[in-house]
């Protein structure tokens, strides 16, 4: 959910801060306020391609940030983005964004307060919102968009699908690359064994560098480690004013006193352990001492080993470990030139079974997906059908298991057919021209997906539905080219939708305004020469009064007023 949105420099904005609310968030205004600009700055958030055209006049950078609280299962896929890609969570569970727009052209991203890329703000997006403007939705409506759309509404689980075709996808690489690569690999089979044979000899041993270096510093500076050690003895232990014998003779002036005052048996026995204390670093120091040989011969081998080692990093890697892996990855291309054959059958028995794997949960997702789509047409043209459309809808969906139509998703296409008035043929949902159709058809399958997603076994517990964060759906103008009856049906839907999801709604029409559990005013206003564009709630008789200008126009009239009280009453 979308708790709080800030903008800073941003297009006509110097500085706003909305917080929104759980239900149905409206936002509306007079033509021209910049109703969008919300709307347009937090998809700037999820991943979209910025301009530096966005930066306020006169200012070095705009900013965009923003607050979400995530539902639970988000929550964990969102950990997870934040895991791999070296981010923190948020003390409180929050998820923060920011983006700062820089004239120069240099922008920076921010998730949690760290620095990020534009890439991990579009892998957290699809978790947090999701926009959907007029045509901007039927534009980027592909394949995969139509497919993701059917397997949200089935729960669909594609992670075996995807995995199965990685791992067919990978043996078949394998074969292909001995296959082809043969001569490549015949050429490089002498330095392959040299480089084996070099690294085999050495006898690495990780870590053995660092092992080396430590001893290295101990023999080239063996007279002063013994000097300190024996000194470091002598002064805690072994000389005459040791620390050792000092303690030893205050714990006797000390016992003295505790036979006439109790209060220093405490005192005593601290001395007692500190004595201990002392003696045992005096013999360790003492014993370390007796361990330490200057020998000029043993010194000369460490830096000898030493460099030989430096010598193998340098020419296969930085460090010995990967050396070491280095050596195993020649030893292997050894292995596959020299039993060619037997590899290529083992990786040809593999590539079957992999095969099997991956058409066995590819038929079973294709499966869930035939029986979702009949399920979801129905749905889809009821909820048309509600908006004051007279519409057929069907899902058509084709599955070829040719391996040449296999992908990660599995061997399905998706294309989504309509026919908005009886009597005409069906055609594909992105043909249709009206924008107020195209509004109107995207808003049902949104709704669709939504209320079908119980009926397909996605069913919370009661507590989960009363506690779960709800997820954030945004529709920028999607009344564009209805009113009337058609609109007061698009606001029932928004609210019924806004239930089980937090609706962020930018609208011109008072039929869908009364609906609003949160209704905002964007205006936009002339000061000091410059246009400064504001937005407030409004609540009472303030929203009275928004909802009978969008009635009347700029002129408000009683009866206006009167309409919109009544409409917002009827609608709350």
């Amino acid at each position: 959910m979308l708790v709080e949105l800030r903008l800073e420099n941003y297009a006509v904005i110097d500085n706003l801060a909305v917080e929104f609310g759980r239900g149905l968030n409206l936002l509306t205004g007079e033509t021209g306020a910049g109703k969008s600009i919300l709307i347009d700055a937090l998809a700037l958030l999820l991943g979209d391609k910025a301009s530096t055209d966005v930066v306020r006049g006169g200012a070095e950078r705009a900013v965009i940030s923003a607050v979400f609280e995530a539902e639970a299962l988000a929550e964990k896929s969102l950990s997870k983005i934040l895991e791999a890609n070296g981010l923190d969570e948020s003390d409180d569970g929050s998820f923060i964004l920011r983006r700062e727009i820089a004239v120069g052209g240099k922008g920076r991203v921010f998730v949690n307060n760290q620095p990020a890329t534009v890439a991990v703000l579009r892998l957290l997006a699809p978790h947090l919102a999701t926009i959907h403007a007029q045509n901007e939705s039927i534009l980027s409506f592909d394949g995969p968009a139509r497919l993701s759309l059917l397997d949200a509404f089935a729960a669909s689980q594609v992670d075996p699908v995807h995995a199965a075709f990685a791992t067919w996808k990978d043996i078949r690489a394998r074969i292909d690359d001995l296959e082809h690569g043969e001569q490549d690999r015949l050429r490089l089979v002498d330095l392959w064994a040299f480089q084996k044979r070099e690294i085999d000899e050495a006898h690495i041993q990780s870590g053995e560098d660092e092992r080396l270096e430590s001893e290295k510093r101990v023999l080239a500076n063996a007279e002063k480690i013994y000097n300190a050690a024996m000194n470091a003895f002598d002064l805690l232990y072994e000389g005459s004013g040791s620390t050792a014998s000092t303690l030893r003779a205050a714990q006797k002036q000390v016992e003295e006193l505790a036979r006439y005052e109790p209060k220093f048996q405490d005192a005593l026995a601290a001395l007692e352990s500190a004595r201990i204390s002392v003696e045992d670093v005096g013999a360790t120091v003492r014993d370390y001492a007796g361990g330490i040989h200057a020998s000029p011969e043993h010194l000369a081998q460490v830096e000898d080993r030493l460099a030989a080692l430096d010598r193998l990093k340098r020419k296969y890697g930085p460090s010995l470990d990967e050396v070491i892996q280095f050596g195993a990855d020649v030893s292997l291309k050894l292995s596959e030139v020299e039993n060619k054959d037997e590899i290529l059958a083992q990786l040809r028995a593999d590539l079957s079974n992999a095969a099997t794997e991956y058409l066995h949960a590819a038929r079973a997702l294709s499966k869930k997906r035939h029986e979702a789509a009949r399920k979801l047409e129905k749905l889809v043209e009821a909820e048309i059908n509600d908006l004051a459309m007279k519409s057929t809808f069907r899902i058509e969906m084709t599955s070829v298991e040719e391996e040449g139509n296999w992908t990660s998703t599995g061997f399905d296409q998706v294309v989504y057919m309509i026919s908005t008035n009886p009597g005409e043929p069906l055609r594909q949902l992105e043909h249709i021209a009206s924008g107020g159709e195209l509004s109107r058809v995207m808003l049902a399958l949104k709704a669709s997906v939504e209320a079908g997603k119980p009926a397909v076994g996605r069913t919370p517990s009661p507590a989960k539905t009363l506690s779960a964060m709800p997820r954030t759906l945004v529709f920028d103008e999607i009344d564009t080219g209805i009113g009337g009856r058609a609109a007061e049906a698009v606001g029932k839907k928004l609210k019924l939708l806004a239930k089980s999801n937090q609706v962020l709604c930018v609208t011109h029409l008072p039929q869908i305004a009364t609906f609003g559990d949160h209704h905002y005013v964007i205006e936009k206003k002339e000061s000091g020469g410059r246009t400064h564009t504001s937005v407030r709630p409004v609540t009472g008789e303030e929203r009275t009064e928004e909802v009978a200008r969008m009635l009347s126009g700029a002129k408000l009239t009683e009866t206006s007023r009167k309409h919109a009280e009544q409409m917002i009453k009827a609608n709350a």
